[in-house]
């Protein structure tokens, strides 16, 4: 499987992991001692992870419409006080709704289905799981992993003031540091949107159909995705975090916190936060898949994988490494299979992407903090990448028709090296050719700009450069006039909903990742 300028904490002795293929596997790292590295800038001071109120256990579990219902699992305490565990079935038959209950915890005790496979040419939506906002739902085991199969749905839609929590019991018991990671599976949507590099059947060709479908990686029994309808719906999350996934589910395969696997476009994507994933932050394995509001922090592989022939718009990104730790803060291609067809089609605009300053060892196998190959078509937007300790960009060219390639519109970099030392080209590329795919001084390019982040929010220097006009790419994007995530001080999409470690802060509405939100 595949992985500031101001503000952060550092764990010592992380191992970097590999970044890989669609059939590739990187291993969880190992943490270390934290040590303050830089003061935390302002506005954002870190908010104490101490003083949280007792929690008192809901007196029993809700009744869902799921005839298995949920079972009493009893208390569990921490020194944040005593929750309800509720466990849910091992599959979900009938459309239920997990209501937010004070005091109360859902457990997924292994894989839990949404539903079950409708097969790769339905069109029926069977079972839909509904999470209130506040919900807290952890695995309780290390193959702990929510399947929402196809033709089924998925309906967690938080608030900003109260988001929906996937975790781990570790967190749950108040045991987790810093470099806490790979304690659960994570959460998996698979839809019947196309996809290439099958498992079984042949991607589309002259006159053919296609039939192409593959198995999630790590999956003892069949969880498959794939299939001819672009806009398929696997349901809405947003406002939702997913912390400390990637647990290796069997040889060689790991999940991410999100892993979208053939997800239609249909599915609303929104606000969404993957925390100390011991594999990718979020991994898109094809489909056609919009995203807005998306936050990596601390991922051990990288922060942003995307293959499998995606087609993809994704905006405003905050994509941060913890030092050490983590490979490419992207890793977009089609790996192993480069003349198949769909071709990724990636559109990413408004992000801020940063490893920090101290690390010098952040992208072992990406080589560079953004890593692009084969049978992909990238374009980046009103983009800021801060390495400056590592080359910014690296591409490898498979030679012929399945060469990646890459336009740039406003993208300003912070990188190691001078001139094309920048860039990487490996394969059919060189240096020169991918500084020269950049383009840096046309077109709103600079790869040697002077970073004056604050933390991940603009400074002088990234807000004088104009923003591209993103409405010519698609109208998934909203205009924006300035390139990043976060414009100015001003601009807090990220607070609140998110939760707060020393990797990345988020200010003082956010709670600590380490902590369970009390509400």
């Amino acid at each position: 499987m595949k992985n500031f300028h101001g503000l952060f904490l550092v764990g010592c002795s992380a191992i970097a992991l590999a970044g890989c293929g669609p059939t590739d596997i990187a291993s969880p790292g190992t943490g270390g001692n934290v040590t303050i590295n830089q003061p935390t800038p302002a506005p954002t001071p870190t908010p104490t992870a101490t003083a949280a109120p007792s929690v008192t256990a809901a007196a029993g579990c809700p009744t869902i419409s799921d005839p298995q219902g949920l079972f009493d699992a009893g208390t569990v305490t921490s020194s944040q006080g005593s929750w309800r565990v509720c466990r849910l079935p091992s599959r979900i038959n009938t459309s239920s709704t997990l209501p937010k209950v004070p005091g109360l915890l859902y457990q997924l005790n292994g894989r839990v289905d949404v539903g079950t496979d409708a097969g790769f040419s339905s069109t029926t939506n069977a079972v839909t799981l509904t999470i209130e906002p506040g919900v807290i739902v952890f695995g309780n085991t290390g193959t702990s992993w929510l399947a929402v199969n196809r033709g089924n749905r998925i309906n967690a839609t938080g608030t900003a003031t109260s988001p929906i929590i996937f975790t781990s019991r570790d967190n749950v018991l108040g045991l987790n540091t810093e470099t806490s990671q790979g304690q659960w599976g994570g959460v998996v949507l698979m839809g019947r949107a196309p996809i290439t590099d099958c498992t079984t059947g042949a991607v589309a060709s002259t006159g053919v159909a296609s039939t192409c479908e593959r198995q999630t990686e790590g999956a003892a029994d069949p969880a498959i995705y794939g299939g001819t309808n672009s806009a398929d719906n696997s349901g809405t999350m947003k406002y939702v975090q997913i912390r400390y996934s990637g647990f290796v589910l069997g040889s060689n395969s790991e999940l991410q916190a999100l892993t979208l696997e053939g997800t239609g476009s249909g599915t609303q994507l929104d606000f969404i936060q993957s925390y100390n994933s011991s594999d990718d932050g979020a991994e898109f394995f094809g489909g056609s898949v919009n995203m807005k509001h998306y936050i990596a922090v601390g991922a051990d592989d990288d922060s942003l994988d995307m293959d499998t022939g995606v087609q993809a718009n994704l905006q405003y990104l905050l994509l941060i490494q913890r030092s050490g730790s983590g490979d490419g803060l992207m890793e977009l291609d089609s790996n192993g299979n480069e003349a198949n067809a769909p071709r990724q089609v990636s559109r990413i605009a408004n992000f801020t992407a940063i490893q920090p300053v101290t690390s010098s060892n952040n992208e072992s196998n990406s080589q560079a903090s953004l890593f692009f190959r084969g049978n992909s078509d990238i374009t980046l937007a009103n983009g800021v990448v801060n390495t400056p300790a590592n080359q910014c960009i690296r591409m490898n060219g498979s030679g012929g028709a399945s060469a990646a390639t890459l336009t740039a519109r406003s993208v300003a970099m912070t990188c190691s090296g001078t001139g094309d030392d920048r860039f990487i080209g490996t394969g059919s590329y060189t240096a020169a050719q991918v500084a020269g795919f950049f383009g840096s001084g046309s077109n709103g390019n600079n790869a040697g700009l002077t970073s004056t982040l604050t933390g991940y929010v603009n400074g002088a220097n990234e807000n004088g450069i104009a923003g591209f006009d993103l409405t010519t790419l698609s109208s998934f994007f909203t205009a924006t006039t300035y390139i990043g995530a976060v414009k100015d001080s001003a601009d807090t999409w990220y607070a609140g909903w998110t939760c707060n470690s020393g990797a990345a802060n988020f200010g003082n509405t956010s709670t600590s990742c380490t902590l369970l939100p009390i509400t």
